[in-house]
């Protein structure tokens, strides 16, 4: 290969190139390379999403409990798309344990965008207290909320832990 570098280099210049210019091209190149690769992977490097409560939807109530719907706003900061294939959530209102819930249907989160994601709970009158009247009385109510999510991604499984406490609007059950 020194010789076709040589010739080559001869023939546009009428001088040869030695095998220290060889080597140091050699060594740019590889250079070059090592750092588009670490720059692509820059790229791929994974960011948490930020994960909201941002509503509490009813879908019914009955005489022992009901079901609802949380309501998460998801903020997927990376330049590539997400899947979960398992959310773990557990909430509590005004102080009282709500309910728990698992989602294990998959959840596609486009790269740099906001995603809606709704899970069920079931939950029961009994043992909600101040929760249950808050829900009956108020039109947002004190949470806490915690759980994690698996996710897939091109640099492999990432879990993401969920914790955030606040307020959160309740949405009319009748209209």
């Amino acid at each position: 290969m020194t010789g076709a570098l040589a010739a080559a280099g001869a023939r546009g210049s009428g001088r040869r190139i030695g095998p220290h210019c060889v080597a140091r091209w050699l060594a740019l190149t590889v250079v070059t390379a090592l750092v588009a690769a670490c720059a692509t992977l820059g790229h791929l490097a994974f960011q948490e999403p930020a994960i909201a409560l941002k509503e509490i939807a009813f879908t019914s109530i009955g005489l022992t409990g009901g079901t609802c719907d949380l309501v998460f706003d998801v903020w997927n900061p990376n330049a590539y798309r997400i899947t979960s294939t398992r959310m773990e959530v557990g909430i509590d209102l005004e102080g009282s344990h709500f309910g728990d819930a698992l989602l294990e249907r998959p959840l596609d989160l486009s790269a740099t965008a906001h995603s809606e994601v709704r899970v069920p709970v079931r939950f029961e009158w009994v043992g909600l207290g101040a929760g249950a009247k808050a829900l009956l009385t108020k039109r947002a109510v004190a949470y806490a909320v915690t759980g994690r999510v698996l996710l897939d991604t091109p640099v492999g499984t990432e879990t993401v832990v969920l914790k955030g406490t606040g307020n959160v609007p309740l949405t009319k059950l009748f209209k």
